[in-house]
């Protein structure tokens, strides 16, 4: 004879911890993104545009205080064009650093871009 204890515990469901998952589906044409507006590059993609974009990996960004200013850049080269200067103090949120160079959003101005990673303080 089997305890109904036993039984019951098998049939009950423990609550997750996890969130509930979202799924997606691809559906209409494809956009052009403005690379400079949103965080989207061919092996990365901000987090918050899993939604609207496919990317092989995501990003969370967070959030850094400048300590100096900085010239945030269209692309990773140093002579690539300035889209505009942060100051210190100002918020940067990172998405990726590779080697010297930062790369993420620069909320204030809404662009997205690179620029030296040594201006990048404290997270805030």
């Amino acid at each position: 004879m089997r305890s109904s204890v036993s039984s019951s515990a098998r049939e009950r469901k423990l609550p997750s911890a996890a969130p509930a998952r979202r799924s997606f589906a691809l559906t209409g044409r494809s956009r052009a993104f403005d690379p400079t507006r949103e965080a989207i590059r061919p092996d990365i993609a901000d987090v918050r545009l899993a939604e609207k974009v496919f990317a092989p990996h995501y990003a969370e960004a967070v959030p850094f205080r400048l300590v100096h200013d900085a010239a945030l850049r269209a692309d990773r080269k140093p002579d690539g064009g300035v889209l505009v200067t942060l100051h210190a103090g100002d918020v940067f949120e990172l998405l990726d650093v590779t080697g010297a160079i930062a790369w993420g959003v620069a909320p204030a101005s809404g662009f997205v871009g690179y620029l030296d990673a040594d201006a990048l303080g404290q997270p805030a």
